[in-house]
């Protein structure tokens, strides 16, 4: 079973995901610009800044997800895993407000209220524009989406059991080899 989970800055993918792993007894992964930025000692929008300017990043780091995926029983949990994952289980869209998600970020990251709505506008403008650019994804089209979750409404554990419910009711998809 492989379930991808994805939505826009502090919706929650990575605490829901955690929790649906948890839950469905699934590897999680977690490979995203946040730990990238981290490992380089830059901040995440410095690195979003030089990803604008240099697809090499995304486009490496997307790889990187993809072949992960491939090794099955796994929910990943990134912006783009389920545009890239091609033979994922279960695709699951996370919504939130931009202000609830400015309030997740602020309480997480440290950031005054306003830097975090700052913040989270910007870095949601700046992977759509990448995304268009680079992939010819639009991620505000939710078409490829089986669930889409208001985790403004829906607490973590919640979202989780929705999730983990729906990857029940599916099942693994079969695929035909080719």
């Amino acid at each position: 079973m492989i379930i991808c989970i994805s939505g826009l800055s502090g919706c929650g993918k990575n605490t829901v995901g955690a929790k649906v792993a948890e839950k469905l007894k699934l590897r999680p992964v977690q490979i995203s610009f946040k730990e990238e930025a981290k490992r380089k000692g830059i901040t995440l929008m410095e690195l979003q800044e030089i990803a604008s300017r240099d697809k090499k990043l995304d486009l490496e780091l997307d790889a990187r997800i993809a072949k992960e995926a491939e090794k099955g029983n796994c929910v990943v949990m990134t912006w783009l895993c389920p545009w890239m994952v091609k033979n994922a289980d279960l695709r699951v869209w996370l919504h939130a407000s931009e202000e609830e998600r400015a309030r997740r970020v602020a309480g997480r990251d440290g950031m005054a209220p306003k830097e975090a709505l700052k913040h989270v506008h910007a870095r949601d403008s700046n992977n759509r524009m990448r995304y268009k650019k680079y992939y010819k994804i639009d991620i505000d089209d939710r078409s490829i989406f089986d669930v889409v979750i208001n985790t403004g409404r829906f607490a973590p554990e919640q979202s989780a059991e929705i999730i983990a419910e729906a990857a029940e009711l599916l099942g693994p998809r079969k695929y035909e080899l080719g």
